[in-house]
């Protein structure tokens, strides 16, 4: 595999690591009966309407099928791929969640 080769494979990796990271929040946000739009939009403002989101929420399923995907989970791969402001709203609504739960007891 020559040099141009290697770059192609590891930017298509990339890619590929970043849309499972996407659907990752898609799903999390779902579980927890959140709009992943809105949460993106929140964090980048300034961006228009994210491809990849879109692409990943048709892949997202009803959280009665998901299998739980952990807080940690996906503040990792968020962290992973540097976007901490997504990783900050995420927190916030974590907080929300378990503030809620708490008065809810």
């Amino acid at each position: 595999m020559n040099r141009k080769e290697l770059e192609e494979q590891v930017i298509r990796n990339y890619e590929r690591d970043e849309q499972m990271m996407i659907l990752v929040f898609a799903q999390w946000c779902v579980n927890h009966g959140l709009d992943p739009e809105a949460l993106y939009r929140s964090a980048y403002p300034d961006q228009m309407d994210n491809a990849a989101l879109k692409q990943a929420l048709e892949l997202t399923v009803p959280r009665e099928e998901a299998g739980e995907v952990p807080d940690d989970t996906v503040l990792g791969v968020l962290a992973l791929f540097g976007n901490d402001e997504l990783a900050f709203i995420v927190t916030e609504e974590i907080k929300k969640r378990k503030k809620q739960r708490g008065s809810a007891d």
